[in-house]
């Protein structure tokens, strides 16, 4: 049997082919048929998390929706990064079908092509990350990112984007870090987009997977570094190799999940179980918002009260630098026509959108103010 031929009788349509011709010997064996029809696809997604990681939480709640959703018809076997492939592989082996399914971020395959960093960590025009996952629903992101993924790389793959991420912090530092004198020549940990405007910026960076980190930073391979949210940060260790945590930051500000499928896979499922894949992204949106909220908040404290962080907001001399720094970026991605197309399509929606938010959003820090005084570094 060719690849070709061996890749076509999948797994999914062996169980349905299988129960058709068990149909027709019924009378034969009527059992059997019942048993075979009623074994549910077993899924395999893999994640670019470490298995403790608070990331892991959140696929297990899409897990969760899923098969509740489809009456256990789908079942998904979760693995941790490096379960089948390094974490910044999951795209390769979705497309090659090693796995059926992986939990993810676009920059983690910037290599492929740097437009992928626009859907999760590009330029920050002035929209949130819920501001950016609008935009990928309702003002033309999904269609440009299946031009990228399927058009422009050929990937084997559908991708859908949930759970708008907070803003990434600036990050850890042995020491304060006020101006853009402090950081320059430190030797620093981001991915995608935000490595060349770090370097912009006057430090070299290193693009690590997340459990990569800390060992990283006890070999003096690096001297400061981000990954994402207090809860992440402090499961791998970031708190006992650096004491000043800096919030706020316009380097990743836009982020979201990546839920990636195999596309021979998705397209063999019945209609309604493809419908429950796609669609259990947005209810566990929802619900990893909420989970993120709670610990991200609780974990914050923790750094501070246990741990000994001290937590900063990172200078409006430093963010008028990453301001400054995009620019740059920018002028040199648009000589790209689909960069620019894409950079074009999100001013546009962050233009009208952002507008709206901003205008219409109460200060909500003077009623926090208000309530909770002298708590907020503003």
């Amino acid at each position: 049997m060719t690849k070709i031929e061996n890749k076509a009788l999948s797994r999914r349509s062996f169980l349905r082919k299988g129960a058709v011709a068990g149909g027709a010997a019924a009378g034969a064996v009527l059992a059997a048929p019942a048993v075979l029809a009623q074994a549910p696809i077993v899924m395999k997604m893999q994640t670019s998390w470490p298995a403790s990681d608070i990331w892991m939480d959140f696929a297990r709640e899409y897990i969760a929706r899923v098969e509740q959703m489809s009456g256990e018809r789908i079942k998904i076997d979760l693995l941790p990064a490096g379960a089948v492939v390094a974490a910044f592989q999951v795209m390769d082996a979705v497309h090659d079908g090693v796995i059926d399914a992986a939990h993810t971020v676009p920059v983690y395959w910037y290599g492929k092509h740097k437009a992928a960093s626009f859907f999760g960590t590009g330029p920050v025009f002035g929209g949130s990350a819920t501001t950016m996952l609008s935009w990928f629903y309702q003002g033309g992101g999904a269609e440009l990112y299946r031009e990228l993924t399927q058009d422009i790389l050929g990937l084997n793959v559908y991708g859908y984007m949930g759970f708008p991420m907070f803003a990434q912090p600036f990050g850890w530092f042995k020491n304060e870090v006020n101006t853009v004198a402090d950081i320059q020549g430190f030797k620093y940990r981001t991915v995608g987009l935000a490595a060349d405007l770090m370097q912009a910026m006057g430090m070299s960076v290193a693009q690590l997977p997340g459990g990569e980190i800390v060992p990283a930073m006890e070999r003096g391979v690096i001297d400061a570094f981000e990954f994402n949210n207090p809860s992440s940060d402090s499961r791998f260790g970031a708190q006992d190799v650096a004491k000043n945590y800096y919030l706020s930051s316009y380097h990743q500000a836009s982020e979201s999940f990546e839920f990636l499928f195999n596309k021979d896979f998705m397209d063999d499922l019945d209609p309604d179980l493809q419908a429950i894949l796609k669609y259990a992204v947005e209810a566990a949106s929802t619900s990893n918002t909420a989970l993120a909220m709670k610990e991200y908040s609780a974990d914050l404290v923790k750094l501070q009260t246990e741990s000994g962080v001290t937590v900063h907001r990172t200078s409006k001399e430093i963010l008028a630098a990453e301001l400054d720094a995009w620019d740059t970026l920018i002028a040199d991605l648009e000589k790209d026509a689909y960069m620019k197309k894409v950079m074009d399509s999100q001013r546009e929606w962050v233009g009208q959108v952002a507008y709206y938010e901003l205008m219409n959003a109460p200060d909500l820090g003077l009623a926090y103010e208000h309530y909770f005084p002298g708590r907020l570094k503003l």
